[in-house]
């Protein structure tokens, strides 16, 4: 019998995903069998050069992509053969985003913003939820802001309001798409203070795909990815250690077994996800999701 996704204390997991695009000769493998979870509770960094397949990762984890081959699940639901209309259900209700462009509505206000879930939800926040928001506002330092527009707040303001967008609903998961890209070092430091103390002190699960080792050095646990693969599953590191390993990943200088993966890795690393083994219309239709 095959465990859930809860008796192994993970918020999402993915089971031998394979994704591949295009056909004959020209396809290319973005992901190669990778077995992973994420962990109930913690801060996950995922990372790995260009063409890794560290995003491609996180799109199917949440819903925004198809896997070619596999198995993927938010909690205890496969979404792997949910139809398009069930994964926006499941992305609206369980599923948290922060965005390196903000992708904060325009035309609506900070609160607005931060409501827009619910109302593309067809509903208001229940008093628990609107007591949930008004901590989250207070922490975010955003009660001073909630009726200024997108255009009126500073990069760093935005994105504290689109984590407060995504915590609202107090998602299963959050993912991060380079949420530091597009900030200034002291803003970026702090969004990921917020996220750090989001996971440590409200055991929110967060998984971050990030580029960046001071980034990277924020989170409990560092997935590196080299070409489709999950080659290393770390501990908490420093943005030094972060950085040696990516250099020396990079250089050939990490011993590699049969597979082509990390023997430095720890067995059972994985996450308890089991024993290791051009652009989606669903992507798009996510990222509308939270414009709209």
């Amino acid at each position: 019998m095959e465990l859930t996704s809860t008796e192994l204390g993970l918020a999402a997991r993915v089971q031998q995903l394979t994704k591949t695009y295009g056909t004959g000769e020209g396809a290319v493998r973005a992901l190669d069998a990778v077995s992973v979870g994420i962990r109930r509770g913690e801060f996950t960094a995922i990372m790995g050069p260009s063409g890794s397949g560290k995003s491609t990762l996180m799109h199917i984890m949440a819903g925004l992509d198809a896997p070619t081959s596999g198995r993927a699940w938010i909690g205890d639901t496969d979404i792997t053969g949910l139809s398009d209309l069930e994964l926006t259900i499941l992305r609206r209700r369980r599923i948290g985003f922060v965005f390196q462009a903000f992708n904060l509505v325009p035309t609506l206000d900070a609160l607005g913003n931060i409501l827009l879930p619910f109302d593309l939800d067809g509903r208001r926040p229940s008093p628990l939820e609107r007591a949930r928001i008004d901590r989250l506002v207070e922490t975010l330092g955003l009660q001073a802001r909630l009726h200024h527009r997108p255009h009126e707040l500073s990069g760093g303001q935005q994105q504290r309001v689109a984590i407060a967008r995504a915590l609202a609903t107090a998602p299963d998961l959050v993912f991060a798409d380079e949420p530091t890209g597009n900030l200034d070092s002291r803003s970026g430091r702090e969004v990921l203070a917020l996220l750090s103390a989001a996971s440590r002190d409200h055991g929110q699960s967060i998984a971050m795909v990030t580029h960046d080792p001071i980034a990277a050095s924020h989170a409990d646990r560092v997935l590196f990815l080299g070409d489709g693969r999950v080659v290393a599953d770390k501990p908490r590191q420093t943005a030094e250690e972060i950085s040696a390993y990516m250099l020396a990943a990079e250089l050939g200088a990490i011993p590699r077994d049969s597979r082509g993966e990390d023997m430095s890795r720890n067995e059972g690393d994985s996450g308890g996800a089991g024993p290791r083994p051009a652009t989606s219309p669903r992507l798009a239709q996510g990222a509308a999701e939270v414009r709209s």
